[in-house]
């Protein structure tokens, strides 16, 4: 019988003990075919096995997962708390004002007979009948927003998803730049550069008095922070692996709803939209300061080094981080020459296949098409559904925006719940959980037109049935981010991983203008986005983590010893998931 892994591999075939044992029958009688047996076992070398993966002395030192790690992965989670912030602080700095009692159309600038709409957007001339839009309005609101800032009321309303456009336009862009500098530039300057340059651009946002430089430095805030967390992320990707590395960056999200929690309190202090844009910039200071206890990415350093000064500033990281996890004992003596060693692999990997290539493969085509759709419909859903509790009240703000958190939360223990417990069939998991999900969302129709319902009644029902979609989205699009790897071979994982996540940023500068339908009926917006989770939850569930054969590694002297019925079953070739995890950048 041939060893199939042994011909995937390229190696020569040779006779198995079974085999040789068969041949001898032939010549032999039963007595003398035992002794021949025994002889060929003797001198013939074994059917070759799978090699063992190549060891990475970086891993074997410091280890998979430890207190290292765990200082950094917090550190680097941080990152996503002042994210959050600068993504839905429109949501507190652009609140919903009333017509009438909030802002009224001002008339001084007219002459003649005229009337005021109920909604104050429209000036009727009395002696024509002639309908125009109002120009100037007169606010009376205790808080100073920025709807009053640029009279962003009636018809213009718009231009709030206007901003928001450019803020989700930033992070396209900040994720591309990000993943691009650091071909140069190591993770963590990089990360550097993205945070301080956050802080200027954050506080210029705030004072800009022209709607445009307010767009733009809005839009390069945006960049800022999603260089920050790009970067982070090259970091503790880097330094952890297996399911600890899967498990982080599945929680990588948990502190982006951390922040979306916390907004609420921080706007609460502040009663002018200038100064809550202060209130979540100057944080990032405090991020840098933690730069000091932040190892940066030490396979990065090695692949890049250009000299022994570069080769020891990793050995010197490696021991540090060996020495916080009690690991000391692991490094070796020739420690300094297996890191050149890995230097020399590094910097001669073969480089990435063509984008071309992702479509060629055992249901590649389906996993292309798939995952780029899924995520899309997710990161459209997660973003617009947020900043769509707008549309249940401005009193009801701050307890929508807490329990969105905390739905997000969810949804990311979900996804490594089904990670961890139904690794086999996550997929089907996430995408049946946003099927039904979505499916319940849409039954805001039934009490959209209840007028005569509670008013509060009314909004708990509309966040019941828009939390449950928010945390099966939160589930799809973090496990997705962190396993879709899975899907394609080791030179596809990156660039595969960067077109799924730029195509699905592309799509999500879409998002704000969905929640223009609440002009409709409340129910529409909401309805639109719960779509989006049944389509994107019917596409993860055409997902399929391959299987790759692998076959033990038994040692020779174990195969001399061990006749052929007294082989154990366990010894033979397992279907098992591949465990290499190469994670991206984006």
């Amino acid at each position: 019988m041939v060893n199939l892994p042994a011909i995937r591999a390229g190696r020569p075939i040779t006779p198995s003990p079974q085999l040789s044992q068969r041949q001898g029958s032939h010549a032999h009688s039963n007595e003398i075919e035992s002794e021949s047996g025994k002889r060929m076992r003797a001198v013939t070398p074994p059917a070759p096995t799978a090699a063992p993966p190549v060891s990475d002395v970086i891993g074997d030192v410091v280890g998979d997962f430890g207190i290292w790690q765990l200082r950094t992965i917090l550190i680097i989670f941080l990152c996503k708390i002042p994210a959050a912030w600068f993504m839905a602080c429109i949501i507190f700095t652009g609140p919903e004002l009333y017509p009438g009692s909030e802002f009224t159309c001002d008339t001084s600038y007219l002459e003649g007979n005229y009337s005021i709409s109920d909604n104050q957007c429209y000036v009727m001339d009395e002696g024509t009948g002639s309908k125009t839009e109002c120009e100037q309005f007169s606010y009376a609101s205790s808080f100073d927003s920025l709807i009053m800032q640029f009279n962003l009321v009636c018809l213009r309303d718009i231009f709030v998803a206007w901003t928001q456009y450019w803020h989700l336009f930033g992070v396209l862009v900040g994720g591309v730049l990000g993943t691009k500098m650091m071909l140069g530039i190591s993770p963590r300057s990089t990360y550097c550069v993205g945070a301080v340059a956050q802080i200027v651009c954050g506080v210029v946002t705030g004072y800009a008095r022209d709607f445009t430089l307010h767009c733009a430095f809005r839009c390069l805030s945006a960049v800022c922070c999603a260089i920050m967390f790009t970067a982070g992320q090259a970091i503790f990707a880097d330094i952890t692996a297996g399911m600890h590395r899967i498990g982080a960056i599945i929680l990588y999200d948990t502190f982006w709803s951390v922040g979306v929690i916390l907004l609420p309190g921080l706007s609460s202090f502040f009663n002018s939209w200038s100064l809550i844009y202060v209130g979540i910039t100057f944080p990032t200071i405090m991020l840098i300061v933690l730069l000091y206890w932040t190892p940066d990415s030490p396979r990065w350093l090695l692949k890049h080094a250009v000299d022994r000064f570069s080769i020891d500033n990793v050995e010197q990281i490696v021991r540090e981080g060996a020495a916080i996890n009690d690991r000391t004992f692991k490094i070796p003596p020739d420690f300094r020459q297996q890191l050149d060693q890995l230097s020399e692999r590094l910097k001669t990997q073969p480089p990435s296949a063509p984008w071309k290539e992702l479509w060629v493969g055992k249901r590649a085509k389906t996993h292309m098409i798939a995952a780029h759709l899924a995520l899309a419909f997710f990161v459209i859903n997660f973003m617009g559904m947020l900043l769509n509790i707008r549309s249940f009240g401005r009193d009801y703000l701050v307890p929508n925006t807490i329990a969105m958190g905390f739905s997000e939360i969810i949804g990311c223990f979900l996804a490594l719940h089904f990670t961890l417990k139904h690794n086999k069939w996550k997929w089907q998991c996430a995408g049946v959980f946003n099927i039904l999900a979505g499916i319940l969302g849409c039954l805001g129709w039934i009490f959209t037109n209840a007028d005569q319902m509670d008013a509060d009644l009314k909004v708990s029902l509309w966040m019941i049935i828009a939390t449950i979609p928010k945390a099966a989205v939160s589930c799809a699009q973090s496990m997705i981010l962190a396993c879709m790897n899975e899907l394609m071979p080791t030179n596809k994982k990156q660039l595969f991983v960067f077109s799924v996540v730029t195509w699905a940023r592309v799509w999500l500068l879409s998002a704000p203008f969905f929640n223009v339908l609440k002009k409709i009926d409340t129910a529409m917006s909401l309805t639109s986005y719960c779509v989006f989770s049944i389509l994107g939850g019917i596409c993860t569930s055409l997902l399929l983590t391959p299987r790759t054969s692998v076959a033990p590694v038994v040692p020779p002297q174990a195969l001399e010893q061990c006749d052929k019925k007294e082989q154990s079953p366990l010894n033979a070739p397992l279907w098992t998931i591949e465990s290499d995890v190469n994670n991206t950048r984006l």
